[in-house]
Parts: structure tokens; C-alpha cells; sequence
């Protein structure tokens, strides 16, 4: 037996905060408090993600501005070095996104099954064939 269009589709969503119409905090820069967290410095960071310093900076700087509160505290190098830390502001916004995230994918996987795993299976390819 065939394996109907519904059984091997999924679905994605993608959440994110603004404030006043900007991006404020999304998954990539929840992934970069992360980073910063636990390599202790943003430019390891930005090495280990790929981005530039100027840019992983920007989107501290932004996000800081835009939420009104501090999110990560720098030291200047020295003979100790210097290096980021979270402030408790960025631990406990982390926490709340995180579990926003997780209700919310909770709750479009069960509408996705609802709605697509309940309906007979139907085939897509020759229906938009004429569209690609």
C-alpha cells in the first residue's frame, strides 16, 4: 500500500519577538546568547557560529536596546582576559522564549495532525504540476 501524501509531510514554524514592528528575538539569536554563555566571550562566539564580531555584537546591542535591559556584561582583557557573561535578565528571557517556543510547536504539531492526518490522503505532484 502506498504511503499517502499526509503520512510524510511535516510541519515548521518559526516564532519570533518584536517590538514596534523589529525583530527582537528569534531562535538564531536565542542560539547566540547561548553560544555566548557558554564560550564566555563574544568573539569566540561569532568564530563558532559563522557571523562576524561587528554583527554578533550589533545583535546584542539591538536586542539589548530594544527590550530595554541588559543582556550580556563584558570584561576587558588584561592579565585575566576579558570574556561575556549572561545577566540574570538574559537567563530568565531565554527560559521564557524557550517555553513559548515549546508550547507553541506543541500546539501547531497537533493542529498539523488534526487537520492533515485525519483528511484521505491525496496527491499533490500532477495536481500543481502547471505552477512550477
Amino acid at each position: 500500500m502506498r504511503e499517502s501524501s499526509s503520512e510524510k509531510m511535516e510541519i515548521r514554524s518559526k516564532i519570533w519577538v518584536e517590538v514596534d514592528g523589529e525583530p527582537v528575538f528569534s531562535k538564531g539569536r536565542s542560539l547566540l546568547l547561548k553560544a555566548i554563555d557558554k564560550y564566555g566571550s563574544i568573539n569566540r562566539t561569532a568564530m563558532e557560529t559563522g557571523i562576524s564580531y561587528r554583527r554578533a555584537w550589533g545583535y546584542v546591542k539591538a536586542m539589548e536596546k530594544r527590550l530595554g535591559v541588559d543582556l550580556v556584561r563584558t570584561r576587558t582583557g588584561g592579565a585575566g582576559g576579558g570574556g561575556a557573561a549572561l545577566t540574570e535578565d538574559a537567563r530568565h528571557f531565554l527560559i521564557m522564549y524557550e517555553n513559548l517556543e515549546s508550547g507553541i510547536d506543541e500546539m501547531v504539531d497537533q493542529r498539523f495532525r488534526d487537520i492533515f492526518q485525519t483528511s484521505k490522503p491525496f496527491h499533490l505532484a500532477g495536481r500543481y504540476a502547471e505552477l512550477s
